[in-house]
């Protein structure tokens, strides 16, 4: 077997060091950290857990100064761990690519780390293990946003009257005019919608007839943008574009999902303000849910100003 090919399937220490480049760099590694999580992008992988392990290399800059036996002076293996807990917490994801990509930038945001390698194999779908392993460096990652950097989205659900009410472009025009990110949700349109009597794909079907109406939305003003991931989300938030929440993906992969159901589509934007650290959210033509974690004002269609 070539040393490429022997290299390929060793630990990402043995291709640490074989790739390192010139000058010392000290490594941490992570070996054979098991943990089950729901994650796959197959039906057959939704609603149940698989074993994922990961092994983790991460090249540090030497510590020249005497080190005097103080733990907050490395990067503790807690650090490589606490990455893995906090992205696997985030969001249910279909892809090993992606996470591997999100731990490896989270654990780049530490100042001594130089480079990382992520492996990550699902021990359960097969006879052996089946994984990916990336590599980064601290040149291909952004720096962590700073708590008071993080957009705080203003949210506006809009009723099914507030959509198709003439003051809808007044109101888009107000909103355009505030430095601030806006996000607009809506509830499901007023039409019945399929009834499966089924619990989990009737939950979907209700989701994608809120989604239906965010297009509606969409179609009544160009400045609306309808999107679906939390990726997207904050890019607009970043560049002052309007957008009109999609809710299955975010709902559908949410670890810590909503308790509210989709058929009460108030109570449920009330999570999404939640789950975005939203300042305050309007409510136009509809009734505010009993309790919610973030300010509300209820207005009228007609009494509505932005």
């Amino acid at each position: 077997m070539s040393s490429e090919i022997r290299l390929a399937f060793a630990h990402p220490s043995e291709r640490s060091e074989a790739t390192a480049s010139v000058g010392p760099l000290d490594r941490i590694s992570l070996r054979d950290h098991i943990v089950e999580v729901e994650i796959g992008a197959f039906q057959a992988e939704r609603g149940t857990t698989q074993r994922i392990c990961f092994n983790v290399v991460v090249e540090v800059e030497p510590i020249e100064a005497p080190l005097e036996d103080d733990v907050d002076r490395i990067l503790s293996y807690d650090r490589v761990t606490e990455a893995i807990a906090h992205e696997l917490s985030e969001e249910r994801l279909n892809l090993l690519e992606t996470l591997a990509a999100r731990i490896a930038e989270r654990i780049l945001w530490e100042p001594q780390a130089v480079r990382v390698f992520v492996r990550i194999e699902k021990l359960d779908r097969g006879p052996g293990a089946l994984g990916v392993e990336i590599v980064r460096s601290r040149a291909q990652v952004h720096p962590e946003l700073a708590e008071e950097d993080r957009p705080h989205p203003r949210l506006v659900y809009l009723s099914n009257a507030a959509i198709a009410s003439r003051h809808l472009p007044g109101w888009i025009d107000q909103l355009q005019g505030q430095e601030r990110p806006v996000i607009l949700c809506v509830g499901a349109p007023d039409l019945p919608a399929p009834q499966t009597g089924h619990v989990m794909t009737q939950r979907r079907i209700d989701l994608l007839a809120i989604e239906q109406n965010a297009w509606q939305l969409a179609a009544r003003d160009p400045r609306c943008v309808v999107v679906e991931t939390r990726t997207e989300l904050d890019w607009a938030m970043k560049n002052g574009q309007i957008s009109v929440w999609a809710p299955s993906k975010i709902v559908l992969d949410s670890v810590d999902g909503p308790s509210a159901h989709p058929r009460d589509a108030v109570a449920l934007a009330v999570w999404f303000a939640a789950t975005f650290a939203a300042d305050e959210m309007m409510v136009i033509g509809a009734d505010l849910p009993a309790a919610a974690t973030v300010a509300l004002r209820a207005v009228t269609v007609e009494q509505a100003t932005l």
